[in-house]
C-alpha cells in the first residue's frame, strides 16, 4: 500500500520524544488549534493510512516541537529538529 503522507512515521517519533500518547495529541490539537482529529485518526496518521494538510503538518510541528521540514524529510534514525 502507498502511503498518504510523507509525515506520519516523524510524526511518531517526535510524540514518543516527548512522551505523549495519541490520545494526548489529539486533545492538544483541539484545545490549541481548533483541529479535531481523533486518537484513531492520529494511529492511521502515523501508519501513512490518512493524509495530513497544510493547516494539521503546521500544528503538529509546533505541538511537537520541530520543523515541518524534519516532519516532511528528516532521515531515517535522526532524532527530532528541534524548533529554534
Amino acid at each position: 500500500m502507498k502511503s498518504k503522507n510523507l509525515c506520519g512515521k516523524r510524526v511518531k517519533l517526535a510524540r514518543i520524544e516527548k512522551d505523549m500518547k495519541q490520545v494526548d495529541l489529539s486533545a492538544a490539537l483541539s484545545v490549541d488549534y481548533d483541529i479535531e482529529i481523533s486518537q484513531k485518526a492520529i494511529s492511521r496518521l502515523e501508519r501513512g493510512v490518512r493524509p495530513v494538510n497544510d493547516v494539521e503538518l503546521v500544528a503538529l510541528s509546533k505541538l511537537l516541537g520541530v520543523t515541518t521540514t524534519w516532519l516532511l524529510f528528516g532521515e531515517k534514525g535522526e532524532k527530532p529538529a528541534k524548533i529554534r
